[in-house]
């Protein structure tokens, strides 16, 4: 196909633009370049009135202020004609972890962020979901919110005609798979961990894991005289109160932290400092000393008191495989009287806690015409297993003999509160062999359980993925045979590599079919050929010079 050259006109310049190289994405932007794609007033016109085609063929662009804009998001979007019997899934797109800068007064790469979420809107996407960093927002001290760089970035979303989730994110950004930056609770919390370092999660060997506060202490005054509860439902009641005329318009779902990465669960499997490698068991996170009284409380509660002076003695370390402990092997002790009782508190501690800070946001955001959702992990390692030990160890009591998912979908279902579910792209052949990986058949057991149970499900992919296959696989598990498919996706996650040329046209053509049901979807050959992934071409007439900025400088 023949190379789309763009004939730049004004009355006393004229520029020609062969665009047939794809422009390499830059990580940096140069000092005169500027997007001035749509009028600051207006909202982009919706992706089925967009000219998409690929042509040879010239341009007439207009000039605004002397600045000529070339408005050519790419050539792969087609929205015409779209009807299909099955329920549409709409896709988000995660935003990168470093999108507010630390200081929560701006944007990181603000025009590259502009410049990109045009081109998502353009390929048909419903909207992005961000994190909203408690390390970042009450940075300075209790009580103490800086929204500013949330608002620039709301602001920025709405006028680009997107919808957004926003993650409540009480958690530390560094330490697990896929954290590019690093994002540590406020400093102030770090001085009570400090003084009491039993508010964090901690191993039998002793670790601390800062990545958030103990579940033990939820209802203890140990964050500067309020409890964690209370700290968190602070946090989101001023967030309601500063975005109140977001909701329901641009803000549709608020995410609820509730554990490390976001999701329900212990911290069982750190990657940070090589404490943990796939597909190792993990570790039970209950020595903390408030976790260590709510267990030797529980145990005398029912005539066990040698039971209650810690956790299994023999479910092994991080690193290791279950037939390699007493507990989690075939016949360990994890399905005897004292295994169950053990699996059964640690589990109901972590329901219990995701059931205090969910009724505090379901009574925060009531009324504000938003959704409420809260994810669950997709631990697929050594689901094969009777044990299931990686699952137990997160806190999921899920084994051969007992479905640990439905108590969950049970809790989230009587709130109203959306299941998010990640690895929804992985398949079994994909997986080594010794690790006894089953994500097909996770996946299945949780949708069946979140039908049961009545909660929507929502998925995720679990790493980064641009293939075919993963694509195939997440328009499977979201098609509804039976009322249970998923009601929305967040793909992660927009950076450089999604904007490449082969990436984006395989994103584009996802974006479609989950458009139409998870139906397979081929781009018509006009529109799937060639693209530079070019979405402002700036020249400013005064000075005749040229710069561009692409979707990927992010």
């Amino acid at each position: 196909m023949a190379g789309l050259t763009l004939r730049l006109s004004t009355s006393s310049f004229m520029s020609t633009i062969d665009t047939t190289k794809a422009h390499k994405p830059n990580d940096d932007f140069p000092a005169n370049s500027v997007v001035r794609a749509f009028p600051a007033a207006s909202r982009p016109p919706p992706a089925s009135k967009l000219r998409t085609r690929a042509t040879n063929s010239t341009q007439e662009m207009k000039v605004e202020g002397g600045v000529l804009v070339a408005e050519r998001l790419h050539h792969l979007v087609k929205h015409e004609g779209m009807t299909s019997s099955t329920a549409r899934v709409p896709v988000y797109v995660m935003l990168p972890l470093d999108t507010v800068t630390m200081n929560g007064g701006g944007l990181h790469k603000g025009k590259a962020l502009n410049a990109s979420l045009m081109a998502l809107r353009s390929a048909g996407v419903e909207g992005v979901m961000v994190d909203v960093w408690w390390g970042i927002v009450e940075k300075e001290g209790p009580l103490k919110y800086n929204w500013e760089g949330y608002r620039e970035l709301l602001d920025m979303i709405k006028k680009n005609g997107l919808k957004v989730q926003m993650v409540m994110s009480f958690h530390q950004c560094g330490g697990n798979v896929g954290d590019s930056c690093s994002i540590p609770l406020p400093p102030w919390v770090h001085e009570e961990m400090s003084r009491d370092q039993d508010i964090v999660y901690t191993d039998r060997s002793g670790r601390r894991n800062p990545e958030y506060i103990s579940l033990g202490c939820d209802m203890l005054p140990v964050l500067k005289g309020r409890t964690p509860i209370q700290v968190y439902s602070d946090y989101m009641r001023s967030f309601r109160d500063r975005f109140n005329d977001y909701f329901g318009d641009v803000i549709v779902e608020i995410q609820v932290g509730m554990g490390p990465c976001g999701e329900l669960r212990y911290p069982s499997y750190p990657e940070s400092n090589g404490t943990w490698r796939f597909p190792g068991i993990g570790e039970f996170q209950c020595y903390d000393k408030y976790m260590k009284a709510s267990l030797l409380e529980s145990a005398i509660a029912v005539g066990h008191k040698e039971w209650g002076y810690g956790g299994p003695h023999d479910s092994g370390y991080y690193n290791q495989f279950p037939e390699e402990t007493g507990f989690f092997r075939r016949e360990g002790a994890w399905n005897t009287d004292y295994g169950r009782f053990f699996l059964e508190w640690y589990s109901n501690m972590l329901l219990e806690h995701g059931d205090r800070i969910l009724a505090s946001a379901e009574e925060i955001f009531r009324g504000t015409n938003t959704k409420l959702s809260a994810k669950v992990a997709g631990i697929h390692w050594h689901y094969k297993t009777r044990s299931h030990p990686a699952e137990l160890t997160a806190g999921y009591y899920n084994t051969r003999y007992r479905d640990g998912y439905l108590p969950i979908a049970q809790m989230l279902a009587k709130k109203g509160v959306v299941l998010n579910f990640t690895c929804m792209e992985m398949k079994d052949e994909q997986q080594p062999g010794h690790a006894n990986c089953s994500p097909e058949l996770l996946v299945k057991q949780v949708k069946l359980a979140a039908k049961a149970a009545g909660a929507e499900l929502a998925g995720e992919n679990a790493l980064e993925r641009y293939d075919e296959s993963a694509f195939s696989q997440v328009r499977a598990t979201s098609r509804s045979d039976a009322g249970d498919g998923l009601c929305a996706f967040t793909y992660l996650r927009m950076n450089k590599r999604l904007f490449e040329e082969h990436n984006w046209r395989q994103f584009v053509a996802f974006v479609k079919s989950m458009d139409e049901g998870g139906r397979r979807i081929s781009l018509p050959k006009s529109d799937s050929t060639h693209s530079d992934l070019n979405v402002g071409f700036i020249i400013n007439n005064s000075q005749k010079k040229e710069s561009t900025e692409t979707a990927g400088a992010l």
